[in-house]
């Protein structure tokens, strides 16, 4: 492989890590950020929020933008955004101040997260779309990690929103050295396009299946975020656990996702996007419903939930990867750009719906809730293919 095309590849993993980086870094933050704003804890709604809509928004808009300026440009100019945003976070003195820099914050991490996932999908194998992915759960866990180090300091949250503003800065000018990158690939990229599209048959697009793709964003989502939000509080408030052991297994949860998607992209090439798609959602079926079952001893529902983690690792990188073999080229940015949408309207709904669910019906009805959602995306994923 070229030495162009690897130190590309190097910066696009390294753009995912910082795309994961400021990933739960509010929730370690506001639990100092709102005494010093003299916030309620429920304020935080409000931000994730904003911050859901924006990135929502712009991932919609992904299709237009990257059309027009390139992939290079727009992660680039992302980066310099969202990096402003988190070093405005630093000194903002109300949330009324937050609110305003979560919606460039919220912007500029859906531009990169549709931008990237396009560009990996059209130019890059399954194998790389998996690592991929598993950089943005090294990103996820590494921001907790520096925030949490930063309330130990004077400064508290404060100084770790300046250390991650300038970890995203540093990469903003790193991309903006390495834009001539982004033209000499997208431009191999393009003429083996046009190469591959005078050989290949016309086949027509079924206007359905442009739609279910992104549903089936929209229901894994709902089920991997709508786990990780409430396993602990289901753990505590319904098996008795400490909260520090349930905090250890969340933590579990999510390594077994980012460890997964490393594991497998040593083999995502040989098995293809489909069948790991439909062999991670059996196993994470299958570990939802040991941890859903109240009855069954602690060990075994506690493996559950790292079986569930580990068949979660392939599936949102397998259906991003297998969209541009699903679709030609001429929408796939398109339909891209549908499906992070639907991940963020996914995260948005999860907390309402979940919390309504444990309020109503006790925290024992959250997860074969989940269950249920994985089932329904097992069912169209399988419709999908027959469509595509």
């Amino acid at each position: 492989m070229p030495w162009a095309h690897m130190a590309l590849l190097a910066i696009i993993y390294l753009a995912f890590i910082s795309l994961g980086l400021p990933d739960g870094v509010l929730g370690v933050a506001w639990t100092t950020m709102r005494l010093d704003l003299n916030q309620p804890l429920a304020a935080v709604g409000l931000l994730t929020l904003v911050g859901t809509i924006a990135s929502g928004l712009s991932t919609l808009a992904s299709r237009h933008v990257l059309k027009h300026l390139g992939t290079g440009p727009v992660v680039m100019l992302s980066g310099f955004l969202t990096g402003l945003s988190l070093l405005g976070y630093s000194l903002a003195p109300s949330l009324t101040w937050l609110m305003l820099l979560t919606v460039p914050l919220g912007l500029g991490a859906g531009a990169v997260d549709a931008g990237l996932n396009h560009f990996v999908a059209a130019h890059y194998s399954s194998r790389h779309m998996n690592w991929l992915h598993g950089c943005w759960g090294v990103g996820a866990t590494l921001g907790p990690l520096i925030m949490g180090s930063a309330l130990l300091l004077p400064q508290g949250w404060a100084s770790g929103y300046r250390t991650l503003a300038l970890l995203q800065l540093t990469l903003a000018l790193l991309l903006l050295a390495s834009l001539s990158l982004w033209t000499r690939e997208s431009a191999k990229a393009g003429t083996q396009a046009d190469a591959t599209a005078q050989l290949a048959p016309t086949q027509p697009v079924r206007t359905l299946a442009t739609w279910l793709a992104p549903l089936a964003f929209l229901l894994y989502v709902s089920a991997e975020l709508g786990t990780g939000l409430w396993a602990a509080s289901i753990l505590v408030g319904e098996r008795g656990s400490s909260a520090a052991t349930a905090g250890l297994w969340v933590s579990f949860y999510y390594a077994a996702i980012t460890a997964g998607r490393f594991a497998v992209g040593l083999v995502a090439n040989r098995l293809g996007n489909r069948r790991l798609i439909r062999l991670g959602l059996l196993l994470a079926i299958s570990g939802a419903v040991l941890f859903a079952l109240p009855g069954l001893s602690s060990p075994l529902a506690l493996g559950g939930l790292v079986l569930m983690g580990l068949g979660c690792a392939p599936i949102y990188p397998s259906m991003m990867h297998e969209t541009a073999q699903r679709f030609p080229a001429t929408i796939t940015a398109k339909v891209i750009g549908r499906q992070v949408g639907f991940s963020y309207l996914g995260g948005a709904i999860v907390p309402a719906a979940c919390g309504v669910l444990a309020t109503t019906f006790g925290l024992g009805a959250v997860m074969p809730a989940l269950v249920m959602v994985l089932l329904a995306l097992l069912a169209t994923t399988e419709r999908l293919n027959r469509l595509s």
